[in-house]
This record gives C-alpha cells, structure tokens and sequence, in this order.
C-alpha cells in the first residue's frame, strides 16, 4: 500500500497491471481559454515538451478554425514524437479532411448528443445525429486514420441514447469513444456510474474529458478511471475555457501516487512543463496549486519545518515527494520560523552562528515576518551577515525606538530613543526626508557632531514593494578612521537608522 488505504491489496495488485493513457489537450483547450493566444513557434515548443513529458497522445489543435491553427497541427504532426498527435473535427468532411491534410495519427471527431445542444446547435433529430456520427467515423477510418469519436455533453445525454451511438460507431470502427463533461456538472458518484454502465453495455476504450465548472474535473477523471476508463484527457496547469479541465499534474500524481495505476509519464519533468506552459500562455499559476506550485513542497511554522527536516512523511505526503515531480523542498522563514530551520538555512551555506547570533538572526527574522513580508535565503543571509558582522563590537548605543512623520505637506520629522552608556536619551530632527530626519536625529542621539557619512546606499534584496532594504554606511571619525556597516530591514528608515548606530558603535571602539 501507498500510505492511504482505499483498496484491498489484491485490488492495489489489480491496479498496478493497468496502464492509464494520459491524452493532453494543452494546445487545444488552452486555446480556448478567454484571453490566451500562444504564438506558433511556442505550441511547437510545448508540443515538444509534452512529448518528453511522456504523454501518450496530443491533440495540437482544431485545424479547420484557421490557417495559423492547421499550420501548427501540421507542423507538430511532422516533429516526428512518439506521442499520437490527434486534431479535433466536427462531424462534415471538410473539418475531418483539414486533419488528413495534416498528416496527424488521429481523428477527434465530435457531434452533440444531450437534447439542449442537438436541438439548439446543430438543430439534428437524434436519428440524424446518429447517422452523421456514423458517416463521419466510417470516413476518417476509410482514409487510413485512428478514430477517436465524442458524444459532445455525454454527460447529459439520455443514456439509453448514448448506448446507441456508441455501439454504432464502435461498428463503424471508431477506436476510442471519449465521454465529455462538456459543461462540469459531474460529480464522483454519477460519474462512476455512468463509466461503469457504458463499459458493461458497450465494452470498447473509453476516455473522460472533464471540465472543472465546479472544481471537480480532477475528481471526476480519477473516479472515471477507478470504473473502468482507459485514458483520461488533461491539460497543463488545468487551462482551459471557463472554469478549466482536469490538470495533468494532480490527475498523474494522484492515479499513480495514491491509487497505484501506471502511466507513460516521467513525472519528474512535471513542474519544468507547467512552468513553460505558465509562462508561454500568460496564465500566473497560484503559488499554491498542488503538485507544481511554489508553496507545494514549502514550509514556514516552526514545528512543521522541524518535523518535515527530521522526516519528510510527517507533513508531506510521503507518496508523492518533490525529486518526483521535479520540485525542490523549501523552508520558508517567517514569523513561525523555528531556530532549527534558520540554523539549517544559514549551516548549508557554510555560515555558523554563535548561540546569541543565532538567537539574534531570529529576532530580525520574526519581526520582518510581523510586517507581512515572506522571508527568502537571500533576506536571511543578509540578515545574517549583518549580524555576524557586528561581532567584537561593543554595543555602546542601544537603539531602541524610531518613528517618523512625513507626508507631502509636513515637514519629515524623526523621533529617536535609545540607551547611550546605560543613560535613555531621546532626540528629534527634520530632514528633507523621513531617512534624512532619522540619520540626524540618531546623530544628535549621541552629542557628537564629528562623525561624516562618507557612503550612504540602499539595496532591495529581493523584488516587490516589500522587498528588504540593505541599508551600507560607511561612517569616517574625525581622526579618519572609518567603518563600513550593514543593516536590513523591510523598513529603509529603520534599516538606515541601524546600519548607522551600528557603525557609531564601531567607531566608538576605536576612541
């Protein structure tokens, strides 16, 4: 067994001698999706992809829609994959002959069968739909081609109907008989019904398109294979028109992660295709969508960071690791952020903190944490390099408070308190603007009126308006000696304030 228990183990035997054939619809379906257009020379690309992906068949597009969508059919079909590539026809000839002009391997063939699309599209009686159907199967097989034939809204067509266009073009020679949940009103239970009585009434290959109208495409095609479909159409990233269809990713995984079934996929190549389908379509994937988002394999809060360190399996999965789908573990830092998780962040890049370091690093950690902004290694090792950097220095001034005022019809004004020599003092200053006023307020902090910042620069660690600010001063005494200083901080006026008292405090060692 896999960890979860939904079979017998002879079942779990029974699954694993079954080879799910896994039909993407990427370039078609993504296609359809309400403001995406991918340019020729990308489906090629994605074509590509998918067949290193291992998927079994790909339908590259509707030839007959445009001369740019039957350029690119023709042009995958001529990439020589091992995948089938498959282009989609209505029932007339002149659709199904713009395939053959292609040269695909396959036929998708579809007509609607529920009454509400029969009679308000095509305006075809059943006996009508029927007969086209048929004609249109015995077509595409007398020219040579596989045949792939849909009742288009199976799911709401009368079944006893759906039987008999199924048995009839299972006798004009059609190969694969796909059932669509055209607009998604499935769910679990009546799609295994619905599966398992058209396998016992017409024994033939069947695969499930679902769409996700009520988040449960995924759900749908897996039930859909637990009753007896061989195949299942998928899209990358679960693209598709309205609400999108079934996702790759989470229907390959969960089949054979959590059910046991085989697949042609080599699922470690499954985030690097959603990310250049990502990328390539226009579509911002959620950083937590399951299997391939960037928060799949993270973790932030302390206990579940510290488990997930000591054993995987605690709060992932086990079944499904990130090596598997070509993902990569993170430990988030943030406000949760346990000492194991910082110490183990800063130890793989060879940085060894001393306990009060540490300690310290975590402080800094947690209160940017506090401010909303997530905390990534290179804000941690800034953070951390700041620290280490003030070892040996004698913390003479002890900030303790900084708050400012500005606006575009006031003045900037800083307030500053801090312990100088174990004595609280506190100052205020205006400035041309809010880290001008709190410089000089942190310089008038301690008396002394002989200090020059000779460099003064900032440095966003990484992008976003809430990007951490390093704050570098290099701070000259009047005997020339200078310091350079660090400090970082989601807020440049405190960062500015730090990276200054810090280098008051090196310099005052040199006194």
């Amino acid at each position: 067994m896999r960890g979860v228990v939904f079979y017998a183990p002879e079942q779990e035997k029974q699954n694993s001698n079954r080879t799910i054939t896994i039909f993407d619809t990427t370039l078609r379906d993504g296609e359809q999706t309400p403001g995406v257009t991918i340019p020729f020379e990308k489906k090629i690309e994605i074509a590509s992809q998918l067949d290193k992906l291992g998927v079994d068949a790909i339908e590259a597009g509707f030839p007959i829609s445009s001369p740019g969508d039957k350029e690119s059919v023709k042009e995958i079909a001529n990439l020589g994959l091992n995948a089938d590539v498959c282009g989609l026809a209505r029932s007339v000839t002149k659709d199904i002959d713009a395939c053959i002009d292609c040269d695909v391997d396959m036929v998708h063939v579809f007509i609607p069968t529920s009454d509400v699309q029969r009679e308000y599209t095509i305006k075809k009686t059943r006996e009508e739909a029927l007969n086209s159907a048929v004609e249109m199967v015995e077509y595409i097989k007398s020219h040579g081609f596989k045949c792939m034939f849909s009742p288009m809204d199976a799911t709401r067509t009368d079944f006893e109907y759906l039987v008999e266009i199924i048995k009839a073009v299972k006798a004009a020679g059609c190969d694969v008989v796909n059932v669509p949940d055209t607009v998604g009103v499935m769910v679990p239970s009546s799609t295994y019904e619905l599966i398992y009585n058209l396998k016992k009434n017409v024994d033939m290959k069947y695969d499930m398109h679902c769409h996700n109208d009520f988040g449960l495409a995924n759900a749908n095609s897996i039930t859909a294979v637990e009753a007896g479909a061989d195949q299942v159409q998928v899209t990358v990233n679960g693209i598709g028109e309205r609400a999108g269809n079934a996702s790759l990713a989470e229907v390959v995984m969960a089949l054979t992660s959590i059910y046991g079934f085989k697949t042609n996929i080599k699922t470690e190549y499954l985030t690097e295709t959603s990310k250049l389908v990502e990328r390539y379509s226009g579509i911002k994937m959620p950083p937590m969508l399951p299997v391939c988002g960037d928060n799949a394999f993270s973790h932030e809060s302390g206990i579940h960071s510290q488990g997930v360190l000591a054993k995987s399996d605690t709060f992932e999965p086990g079944v499904m690791t990130p090596e598997m789908v070509g993902q990569k573990r993170r430990i988030v830092l943030g406000k949760h952020a346990g000492r194991h998780a910082v110490l183990q962040n800063l130890e793989a890049v060879n940085i060894h903190p001393t306990e009060d370091q540490l300690n310290e690093i975590l402080a800094k950690i947690k209160d940017i944490g506090d401010r909303g902004k997530q905390v990534t290694d290179a804000d941690l090792f800034v953070v951390a390099s700041v620290v280490l950097g003030k070892k040996g220095i004698d913390e003479a001034i002890k900030l303790k408070e900084v708050s400012v005022m500005t606006g575009n019809i006031m003045t900037p004004t800083a307030v500053i308190r801090a312990e100088v020599g174990g004595k609280e003092t506190i100052a205020a200053q205006t400035g041309v603007g809010p880290v001008d006023a709190a410089l000089r307020a942190a310089e008038e902090i301690v008396g002394n009126t002989t200090y020059k910042i000779e460099e003064f620069a900032i440095e966003a660690i990484s992008g976003g308006s809430d990007s951490l600010a390093r704050v570098t001063i290099v701070l000259a005494n009047e005997r020339g000696n200078s310091v350079t200083a660090k400090s970082a901080n989601a807020d440049i006026v405190i960062a500015s304030v730090e990276a200054l008292i810090n280098a008051m405090n090196a310099l005052s060692g040199m006194d």
